[in-house]
């Protein structure tokens, strides 16, 4: 496995308990990819995450992804990394919420309330024109049937061969000829279509749901499939919804999956740098790391590297069909990149009333995706206090996939020119904790700037970028399985969506197409399937 995303070790986990000798290389000093965490202590010095004390307490800053759903369930998850823990036997301990803070266009001094039906009704109400209400009730109506059998066919069992017909077909098939179906009538239609055939009409409520779809996708709503909003509507909206945060941060979730590979046997390498897969024989044999050494493979390479990376490790000629799929898929339109904040700060006096997460959005007169006009903060100490010293708090504010990586092209990171637009790019960021933590810059003892150079630096990502921007209905995501015998990939350059669940079951479905359908159903009869929790 090249890497450590939540893809790789999803697809790694379920190798290792299927039975084969897995081997994980990750070039950095933390595993996790986009979704790792990093370890600062008071005195501002960083520290790898297995070199800490007992029970010492640092700053625990998260990378990545900070909103989850579907996790903390015991009793049936549609969610596919919910499934993977369920089949390896490890996942964290979950911290539920509700509270979520917004400040948007037509609510520039901002709102928290509850996530959940009854709560945004309130917030249409209060915020949207006369028929926001009715527009949202007709548009659920339409969207909840839709998800009857998404919700009940685990992406995770999904394989690209025809043992699909034991795994899927025999085991599902009423969600399966429901999903058809569902098809048919607009899963896989761009959710700006449904919006249009339900006669949505009110500005607030159209602009709302495009910041989700951003959010999930990285799109706005032309560009994102149905199926995915259908699948977040009937998460977030229903009568008693909650979010889920992992106690330890994104770190945890990474930590149950490491703990899926080595308890069954497999092994993970940190600082192992792949610099070429190798290819003999017509098929991958192996990769060769920067330090020199050859890791040789009886069975498959995985990459859990973008698809950019991917086909940089292979060298051109080396396989015919590889490079007619180069040819084709290098040239797909790429996600934008990131600018982060990370805060360590003092919490002495502050309003126990602020939400964990807001989100700002400063217009919608713009693309939902234009530079600096969507910003995501996540303040995880504020739900489980071990995430910074005692006395202290830690945020992550992040444009959310709109910035260009023109803008930093070229630049010496070590340069007066870069350091003076990191001050730039990252006063948005600064101002969106303002609208709760007025004084958080007296307050803060470590501040930390990431942008598109740092992602591809360290996250290995090409340009930056968070994955492809394949638009709903403009194409289709490469999958797992490549023209090369023995390699495959997984992670956000497969399926649909930027988000966990995409890149778990991505990664579940690279371990489906290498291990057989026999290991994979002795896997699958772990996972609890939901009932319906919705009318």
């Amino acid at each position: 496995m090249i890497g450590s995303g939540l893809g790789g070790l999803s697809c790694a986990s379920l190798l290792a308990a299927a039975g084969l000798d897995v081997l994980v290389c990750e070039s950095h000093y933390e595993l996790g990819g986009c979704a790792h965490e990093f370890c600062y202590r008071l005195d501002g010095t960083t520290v790898p995450s297995d070199k800490l004390q007992p029970g010492e307490r640092v700053f625990r800053f998260e990378s990545g992804p900070s909103l989850y759903s579907g996790l903390s369930w015991t009793d049936g998850s549609p969610n596919p990394l919910k499934h993977v823990y369920e089949m390896i036997g490890e996942e964290p301990e979950w911290i539920t919420f509700d509270r979520w803070g917004a400040f948007l266009p037509e609510a520039p001094d901002g709102y928290c309330v509850s996530i959940g039906a009854s709560q945004f009704e309130q917030v249409l109400a209060t915020y949207g024109g006369p028929t926001a209400l009715d527009d949202w009730r007709r548009l659920a109506a339409r969207l909840r049937p839709l998800t009857d059998g998404v919700k009940a066919l685990p992406a995770v069992a999904v394989r690209p061969d025809a043992g699909a017909l034991l795994t899927v077909v025999a085991k599902y098939p009423r969600a399966v000829a429901r999903t058809l179906q569902d098809a048919a009538r607009g899963l896989t239609r761009p959710f700006s279509e449904i919006l249009r055939e339900v006669a949505v009409t009110d500005r607030f409520l159209t602009n709302y749901l495009n910041m989700l779809a951003f959010l999930l996708q990285g799109l706005p709503s032309e560009g994102t499939l149905t199926a995915v909003m259908a699948y977040m509507i009937d998460d977030f909206f229903q009568k008693d919804a909650v979010m889920d945060f992992p106690v330890g941060g994104s770190g945890a979730l990474v930590g149950a999956l490491a703990r899926g590979v080595t308890k069954h046997g497999g092994s993970i390498r940190k600082g192992a740098h792949v610099e070429e897969i190798l290819v003999e024989g017509g098929r991958a044999a192996g990769v060769r790391l920067r330090s020199g050494r050859c890791v040789r493979v009886r069975r498959a390479v995985v990459s859990n590297a973008d698809l950019w990376s991917t086909f940089r490790m292979i060298p051109e000629g080396a396989c015919a069909a590889l490079d007619a799929e180069r040819a084709q898929l290098v040239p797909t339109k790429q996600c934008n990149s990131f600018v982060h904040l990370h805060v360590g700060f003092v919490a002495d006096g502050l309003d126990t009333q602020i939400p964990p997460q807001w989100t700002v959005v400063k217009s919608w007169d713009v693309p939902i995706d234009a530079p600096q006009n969507v910003i995501v903060v996540s303040c995880g100490s504020m739900l489980d206090a071990q995430m910074a010293p005692e006395g202290h708090h830690v945020i992550h504010a992040y444009t959310a996939g709109c910035e260009p990586y023109e803008l930093w092209a070229g630049l010496d990171r070590a340069g007066a020119e870069y350091a003076a637009l990191k001050a730039e790019r990252a006063e948005c960021l600064w101002q969106a904790i303002e609208r709760y933590i007025p004084d958080i810059r007296t307050r803060a003892k470590v501040s930390l700037v990431g942008t598109p150079l740092t992602c591809e630096r360290y996250l290995r990502r090409d340009r930056g970028t968070y994955g492809p921007a394949i638009a709903a209905g403009e194409g289709t995501f490469p999958g797992v399985c490549t023209p090369l015998p023995g390699l495959f990939r997984c992670g956000d350059s497969t399926t649909a969506g930027i988000g966990v669940p995409a890149v778990a079951a991505g990664g579940a479905q690279a371990a489906n197409a290498i291990m057989g359908v026999g290991p994979q159903l002795r896997l699958n009869a772990k996972i609890k399937m939901p009932a319906r929790r919705s009318e």
